[in-house]
């Protein structure tokens, strides 16, 4: 065939894009080099992802091989514990996500994409400086490899924290504000004595935190810190997150029988935004444009949204609008300004649980529902309080100014009897 467009990469964002497109009848090429790791970060969801797994057919799929998901509870080495769930929700997403085994997720995706008409080609392409209009296109070799004797109008950066686009043409980014790294391995036997199966545990450690992610006959642990605490930890990533497990009140007593049955990765680089994210014949999608620190789960849904915003706001109209670069310019413009607010968003939410805000606003709400027991408003403080941390946690009001407002305002008047929020916060 002769490709409308083609996506660099074939990770969700890459897959997600490539099976909306071809919804709308779009002809799609997906190159895919098959190169993944045995594990990746990304395997604990919001219930944000779900519509979009439910608009592609595959939700039934992925819960056969997947933990459902209630929700996440937060321990810090100070004793304090806030337990969340979905139940507040209910109006606007449903009130559960799942736990995925990653290399299956992507599978599905894949096979979804290639069911609704995609074509992938084997192949880590290259791209160059571009001719005609383009800004950058792909090299003869790879229009060689996907047996094309015309360059597609479109191409995709779906590469992931590769961004070989931005790479190519000279992109600068916005970094984070953290220089943390993550250990993380399965184990069989850890112990995760939580009510609810599937209960996500945040632990906040001596040093950094910690996430433990339960999947089917196994669990997901990670800890995540500074890199130069983690260099006193050891010489490897196995020796570094073992120490964790041996030092760590939070992790030591659940870790004691715990066998480890993968071999430990590493992540660094935990935030990262694309100074320009499209240009003439291109556009980065997911973690090619930008990704964010992964403490509440974000970066899937970051990744399946990008795809699902290029199709609202730029490829809804159909193949025709390939052919006008004003109006492609126009949507992706709506585009990149609502994955920035999504960025944004996600970061200042993310930053109350690592200053500690969180933390003293649950126990200013603690004390004063025991001080205060039976009087009218309390209760409804609390559930609304709760409903909207949740909410936002959950990708529902993620973006809701009045939520973000709400906790600004309750953390600069109305913490009282309570640690401040340094005392709480996440340690380097």
């Amino acid at each position: 065939m002769t490709p409308d467009l083609a996506i660099l990469g074939a990770g969700p964002a890459g897959s997600t894009l490539a099976a909306l497109l071809s919804q709308r009848g779009f002809k799609v090429l997906v190159f895919d080099d098959e190169k993944r790791p045995e594990l990746l970060v990304g395997e604990s969801l919001v219930p944000a992802t779900v519509p979009v797994m439910r608009r592609l057919g595959i939700e039934d799929r992925v819960a056969k091989y997947s933990q459902h998901k209630p929700g996440v509870t937060f321990l810090h080495r100070e004793g304090s514990r806030i337990d969340f769930n979905f139940a507040p929700i209910a109006r606007s997403l449903p009130t559960y996500a799942y736990n995925i085994p990653r290399p299956e997720f992507d599978d599905t995706l894949r096979e979804r994409a290639e069911e609704l008409g995609a074509v992938f080609v084997k192949h880590r392409a290259v791209v160059e400086p571009g001719t005609d209009g383009r800004e950058i296109q792909l090299s003869a070799g790879s229009l060689a490899a996907a047996k094309l004797s015309a360059h597609p109008a479109f191409l995709i950066d779906a590469t992931g924290r590769a961004r070989t686009f931005a790479r190519a043409l000279g992109i600068g980014a916005q970094g984070g504000e953290r220089a943390d790294v993550a250990y993380f391995a399965h184990f069989e036997a850890f112990e995760h004595d939580f009510e609810c199966p599937g209960q996500v545990v945040i632990s906040i450690l001596d040093n950094g935190w910690c996430w433990r992610i339960p999947l089917p006959g196994r669990l997901s642990v990670g800890i995540v810190l500074h890199k130069d605490i983690a260099k006193t930890y050891g010489d490897t990533p196995e020796a570094r997150l073992d120490h964790a497990l041996r030092t760590e009140p939070l992790l030591r007593d659940h870790s004691r029988d715990a066998r480890r049955v993968t071999p430990v990765m590493t992540y660094t680089n935990y935030q990262l935004v694309s100074e320009r994210g499209y240009g003439p014949g291109w556009a980065a999608c997911g973690d090619s444009f930008g990704f964010v620190d992964p403490m509440l789960s974000p970066g899937l849904f970051m990744a399946l949204e990008s795809a699902r915003l290029f199709d609202e706001h730029v490829f809804s109209s159909g193949t025709a609008v390939l052919g006008q670069p004003d109006t492609l310019h126009a949507g992706f413009e709506r585009a990149e300004a609502e994955l920035h607010d999504w960025h944004e968003s996600w970061r200042e939410l993310i930053r109350h649980f690592y200053d500690g805000g969180i933390f003293s606003l649950y126990e200013t709400g603690t004390n004063f529902s025991k001080k205060f027991k039976g009087w009218p408003g309390i209760k409804f403080m609390e559930n609304h309080m709760g409903k909207h941390i949740a909410s936002m946690a959950s990708g529902s009001f993620t973006r809701r100014k009045y939520s973000r407002g709400l906790v600004r305002f309750m953390r600069q008047y109305m913490l009282r009897d309570c640690r401040m929020p340094e005392e709480f916060a996440v340690r380097p």
